[in-house]
């Protein structure tokens, strides 16, 4: 079977489970490379060969014990979904490393250096071609900063990391993702030393995680030793979060136009932005004759294989090319018209590029990458095409219901300790009980829940059943555990009640914050809220400090002071109190509780509440800010 052919019957297997793109590329890449005789299933004498690459001794009769476990129809062999599961019990186990370092072993990929933190020097790898389409994405977007220009002068892709370890790009590039994350006057930009691009890096991952990053596993001195890989890893999630910003109908009511007869406005943003940008290319590619005659009309749905020959490419670059609203003529002259009819894929890939050039947004990919079919880079190529190009006209449509602040934040904060799936819709990806169980595994320890009561996907008809029986058991072992879940039961998550299931993360975003302080108590005993505000107080107190926190509602809260007084506290002369004023008026609340995050973000701590949790005095959100503060404060690290 053809190397292409291959690749799209496991993608079309796996298409079923709803995975992330960048984790259905590495379970396509990872099966591809076990499946040696590539007949598109597993056998024992392949599984042991793995497991031997990965220095996972094992006798026979346990491999065929791990075999039969993950043999769901017990034919005796693996299929790509049975593989999927025991790909992430071996991404989450204690020989990840080592599995990751077989795989890309026998995958084109750049090796990084032998990575010290690492007790067996596992190498790393990562893509030459992904690290040459970021450099090229940071140039055009920060060539003009006055912080950034010196660094970028004269940037080859090899020198990337190097330029990240003071921090001052890569905090650069968020705020460029998501405008205001971090608040400028707290990043150190003259007369830098180690500890101040420490403060930097510390900043940036701490601002990285608040807007939905993962950054498990990545420390200050990956960054600052610039381990390749990790560095790119953290660039594509902060690259892919702003390409993905805009992909709503909030920024873009012309999204309506995609509604497929039957459907309603929750059910089209239901999808994933990947989903919605195959869907808007195959909506352009519809109204293309020219793909119509050629393909018969064949939808794409994928962002490598599908797009291979760039055949999908040059029909839609001719359809979204820019109009006139006036005179209803082409804007570019001569206008584009798509080339087919060329002698090879990369010529066609060649000459879309010289056209989506002309059009602004010859962004990502190279014609090799899109031969290749990298999925990463086509697939940002194209949201970037989307926001430069919708070429999309809104339909009467009701209000649109925006994302609130406190869904925001909490799906940010799930999102940061790498539950699968991404949450890109609160209540519906949580639906299934699924992420609440990953969730608890991050409060109470990877052996709380037992996966054996769960039902995983693939759902088999009626799925309905199975994902309320999983709610069910998400909700009862959320009592076991100690959370407060009052007149909540598993129907209440899979229908999708908002207000219930934020009450649930809740509890367990508060758990997860106040086990930090458990860890590094006395006694490890639990917090209590009293105890938060005595702590604050007492070091407030101590420092010389005149604000006082009286509770987690009190109004002086809105000022931010007794945060920045307690930042103050903790770091001695941290803060700059020339930028701070006396928050009385509303700009100067703002701009206080900005400067407020950013600092304690800058001096350890992982906070995910925003400015205006400040301002509002959102009891919640001001309780974790503290919590975080007192963590970072009792460590002194």
């Amino acid at each position: 079977m053809a190397n292409d052919e291959y690749d799209m019957s496991i993608r079309q297997q796996l298409a079923e489970l709803k995975l992330a793109s960048d984790d259905l590329d590495a379970i396509v890449n990872a099966f591809g490379v076990v499946d040696t005789n590539r007949n598109g299933c597993i056998d024992k004498t392949e599984m042991g060969d793995l497991l031997e690459q990965v220095q996972i001794k094992l006798a026979k009769y346990q491999i065929r014990d791990l075999l039969e476990k993950a043999d769901l129809d017990n034919n005796n062999t693996i299929s790509p979904t049975e593989f999927a599961q025991v790909y992430s019990q071996l991404q989450s186990e204690k020989y990840a490393s080592s599995f990751k370092s077989a795989i890309a072993s026998k995958s084109n990929l750049k090796k990084s250096e032998i990575s010290k933190a690492s007790a067996e020097g596992t190498q790393h790898s990562y893509s030459d071609d992904e690290c040459a389409a970021f450099t090229k994405w940071i140039i055009k977007n920060l060539k003009d900063d006055e912080d950034c220009k010196a660094r970028l002068k004269g940037i080859e892709s090899g020198q990337l990391f190097q330029k990240m370890k003071d921090g001052i790009l890569l905090c650069k590039m968020i705020n460029h993702s998501v405008p205001e994350t971090i608040d400028e006057r707290t990043i150190n930009k003259k007369n830098l030393n180690i500890y101040k691009e420490q403060e930097n890096v510390n900043l940036a991952l701490n601002s990285a995680s608040a807007i939905g990053c993962s950054i498990i596993n990545i420390g200050v001195f990956d960054i600052t030793e610039a381990k390749e890989h990790l560095i790119l890893g953290l660039l594509w999630q902060v690259i892919r979060i702003g390409l993905f910003a805009k992909i709503d109908l909030k920024h873009n009511p012309g999204i309506s136009a995609l509604l497929e007869e039957g459907e309603s406005l929750d059910d089209l943003m239901a999808l994933s932005p990947e989903d919605l940008l195959l869907r808007w290319m195959n909506y352009h590619l519809a109204n293309s004759a020219k793909y119509q005659a050629k393909t018969g009309g064949k939808k794409i749905k994928n962002f490598n294989a599908d797009i291979k020959d760039s055949i999908a490419y040059a029909c839609l670059l001719e359809q979204i090319q820019p109009v006139d609203e006036e005179t209803n003529q082409y804007e570019l002259m001569p206008p584009i018209t798509a080339t087919i009819e060329v002698k090879s894929n990369t010529d066609r890939a060649e000459r879309m590029l010289e056209e989506a050039d002309r059009m602004n947004c010859r962004e990502f990919v190279t014609a090799k990458d899109i031969v290749k079919g990298n999925t990463k880079l086509n697939m940002a190529f194209v949201a970037n095409l989307f926001n430069t190009h919708p070429a999309l006209v809104a339909r009467d449509i009701e209000e649109i219901e925006e994302e609130d602040r406190e869904v925001k934040t909490f799906r940010n904060w799930m999102n940061s300790l790498g539950v699968s799936p991404r949450v890109n819709k609160f209540t519906r990806d949580l639906n299934d009980g699924l992420v609440l169980l990953q969730l608890y595994q991050q409060v109470a320890g990877p052996d709380c829940v037992d996966w054996s009561k769960v039902t995983q996907p693939p759902y088999k008809p009626p799925a309905q059943f199975k994902k309320r029986a999983n709610c069910q058991y998400a909700i009862d072992l959320a009592k076991t555990l100690g959370f407060k879940i009052v007149n909540i039961d598993g129907n209440d998550i899979f229908n999708e009640q908002r207000k219930l299931t934020l009450a649930v993360v809740w509890q367990v975003m508060r758990a997860y914050t106040f086990k930090i302080l458990e860890r590094i108590s006395e006694d490890g005993s639990k917090i209590k809220d009293q105890e938060i505000m005595d702590w604050v107080n007492q070091k407030l107190e101590s420092s010389g400090k005149e604000s006082r926190l009286v509770s987690f509602k009190d109004s002086s809260i809105s000022s931010s002071l007794v945060v920045i007084d307690l930042i103050d506290a903790i770091v001695p002369g941290s803060i700059n109190y020339e930028v701070v004023t006396p928050g009385v008026e509303e700009e100067d609340m703002r701009s206080n509780a900005k400067y407020a995050i950013s600092m304690a973000r800058k001096i350890g701590s992982r906070i995910y509440a925003l400015p205006e949790d400040l301002v509002d005095r959102n009891a919640k959100m001001v309780l974790t800010i503290f919590a975080c503060l007192m963590g970072r404060g009792m460590d002194q690290v």
